[in-house]
């Protein structure tokens, strides 16, 4: 009775492994391929022929002239992809309203004159812990610091703000946004964009 059970269990067994452990990865792998080719490669950026970079992780810049992303709450370094999380840290959380006062200074002081109010993803970190956009509203208050830094004139900083700015998913689906390191290789490389 026992040995009778064994062969179909086994059967089954083997045929769901390699269904699921082999064809059907070996399927979506290459549909994603052939259908979103740019998405299923990690959504690399490439400067000078050479990966720097995702589209979809934030990177950590905190030279003055550069644009900086929203802060990273992932373990051990930041923007971990391997830790990715958000803080857990509630608004009457004493540890995040003190992370957000040294945020803040820190703006502060490599941009003294600026006297408009910090956009609050500039001091505060995504549920992800990895998020490469920053509103237009927190890329447009560093313009100013950036094209100084650069010696740019302004309006050719918020120009080029406008150009790497993202609408809103579906035209409804969350914020306009800006890519950060997108951004910042567009400053690096011209204001044409191209980093490659």
């Amino acid at each position: 009775m026992l040995k009778s059970s064994i062969r179909p269990a086994l059967t089954v067994f083997a045929f769901l492994t390699l269904f699921t452990g082999v064809a059907y990865p070996l399927v979506v792998t290459g549909l994603g391929r052939a259908i979103f080719p740019e998405r299923a490669s990690g959504s690399l950026i490439l400067a000078n022929g050479r990966p720097i970079g995702s589209a979809l992780i934030g990177q950590e810049f905190s030279q003055p002239k550069y644009f900086w992303g929203r802060p990273s709450a992932t373990a051990d370094r930041p923007y971990n992809a391997l830790a990715s999380g958000g803080s857990n840290q509630g608004p009457l959380n004493p540890a995040l309203l003190e992370a957000v006062k040294q945020r803040i200074a820190a703006l502060r002081a490599h941009d003294p004159d600026n006297r408009q109010a910090v956009p609050v993803d500039l001091v505060t970190a995504s549920a992800s812990g990895l998020d490469p956009h920053i509103s237009i509203a927190a890329a447009n208050y560093q313009a100013a610091r950036v094209a100084r830094e650069r010696g740019l004139r302004e309006e050719q900083v918020r120009m080029l703000i406008g150009h790497y700015s993202e609408g809103r998913w579906l035209g409804w689906f969350g914020e306009p946004r800006v890519n950060v390191l997108q951004l910042n290789l567009a400053l690096d490389h011209g204001t044409d964009g191209n980093a490659e």
